[in-house]
């Protein structure tokens, strides 16, 4: 099966410049592709997987895909897909945000290793040393305003303003292609749906920057759909948090659950997205989905397979051992670096190391809100310690409830968690 009918069998491919002639191109040449990623935050969010994916998937059809850091563009800002103006970074937060990004992306697509390895350039490389003089002459001259003011990522923002910073930024993105055309050979650019207009004004600018050449150009432009949930809200965003790449901004936990938690009528949506599992298999979980939902089996395999992709088969143990025990009970089996990322979003309470009655630790972490309240609570059984159920209202809390001398876990009632920490 051919790369394009792949993507098309996953839902992946939203527009294409010119389907047809991009097939030809594809099965007749070894193509060079790119995708760019601007630094607008110090890591990369669940988001950016499908364009990441889409560069392996053609890398593994024997392509040459470049991942492009977007340090140059990500000094000015993107106004596609925005209502208002972005906040300009420093340079130097912009320079650290992009190392942290390819650093990132090198993990997930093996930069620069493999036999055909996924290439790293960055814009900031032309971008940084061009004068306004030859930005306006080299690049604007080919830019009528018109054509600019027709594009949705302008004409959607002309009423509540744009600046001519961001105005210029589809220009920037499109000398990006110009520039990995002449360099790279490079023709085909891809991006998520909201790139549309700035991958089409690339493609105007390679050809009307060759019209006095004899050379035929030949580029291609190709979008991939943005992806929504099925009760409307916006992929990757919990609580208006996002799901971020970077383990210490979302814990390898937090991420499996993400996946894990995933909507029936999502799941076989994103397995053909996100992962590479073969559509004969999507095809089975589709029917496990469809007769056995209760069994989330879909679910538990995708977020197997993003955890072990994104963070390692390691945390995906990890993950897996945390759910276990929240979900048995079984507290006592976590570790304090587990307890850590499965308790994040829990009360935490500061303890000195130091033997303290229950009664007094309900009331001083603000468990129970007296010691009347916590009495009846320890009486009544809705208080367990690491997960096991206390009901003396004598009980001393010593080092031996303090797992790996750090936390002891308090449960009050069915749900509700509260973290001992120790100094």
């Amino acid at each position: 099966m051919d790369i394009l009918q792949d993507l098309e069998n996953r839902g992946l491919i939203h527009q294409t410049t010119d389907r047809e002639g991009l097939e030809k191109h594809l099965k007749e040449n070894q193509i060079t592709l790119y995708c760019g990623f601007d630094p607008t935050a110090d890591s990369l969010h669940i988001g950016h997987l499908v364009p990441l994916t889409m560069l392996k998937r053609f890398q593994q059809a024997g392509h040459k895909p470049i991942a492009l850091i977007g340090e140059g563009t990500g000094m000015i800002g993107d106004p596609s897909g925005r209502s208002s103006e972005r906040s300009l970074h420093t340079t130097d937060v912009v320079q650290g945000y992009a190392a942290k990004i390819q650093e990132q992306i090198g993990k997930l697509v093996d930069l620069d290793t493999a036999d055909n390895p996924v290439q790293s350039r960055n814009n900031y490389d032309w971008l940084g040393s061009m004068t306004v003089i030859d930005f306006l002459r080299d690049a604007g001259k080919h830019f009528g305003i018109n054509y600019m003011l027709a594009k949705e990522s302008v004409s959607a923002r002309i009423e509540k303003g744009i600046t001519f910073t961001e105005f210029s930024y589809m220009i920037l993105q499109s000398l990006d292609f110009l520039k990995l055309y002449e360099q790279e050979n490079c023709t085909l650019q891809i991006g998520g749906s909201d790139q549309w207009g700035n991958i089409t004004a690339g493609m105007e600018l390679i050809r009307r920057s060759r019209e006095n050449q004899e050379e035929e150009v030949k580029v291609f432009g190709l979008t991939v759909p943005l992806i929504t949930k099925a009760d409307g809200t916006k992929f990757g965003k919990s609580a208006g948090n996002a799901v971020w790449l970077d383990a210490d901004k979302t814990s390898p936990y937090e991420f499996y659950q993400f996946w894990i938690n995933t909507d029936d009528r999502d799941v076989i949506k994103f397995i053909r997205y996100f992962t590479f599992l073969s559509l004969e298999e999507v095809a089975e979980l589709e029917t496990e989905v469809a007769n056995r939902p209760e069994n989330r089996v879909a679910q538990k395999r995708l977020a197997e397979e993003m955890t072990k992709t994104v963070h390692s088969e390691m945390a995906l143990k990890q993950a897996e051992k945390i759910s276990e025990a929240l979900f048995s009970g079984d507290l006592k089996q976590l570790s304090a670096a587990e307890i850590q990322q499965g308790f994040k979003d829990v009360p935490t309470y500061q303890a000195d190391n130091t033997d303290i009655g229950l009664i007094d630790m309900l009331v001083n972490a603000s468990i129970s809100s007296s010691k009347r309240q916590a009495r009846e609570d320890v009486k009544n059984g809705a208080v367990s310690i690491n997960g096991e159920r206390v009901k003396e209202l004598d009980y001393i809390l010593t080092a031996e409830d303090r797992i790996e001398d750090t936390f002891t876990i308090i449960r009050r009632g069915k749900k509700k968690y509260f973290l001992i920490s120790y100094k």
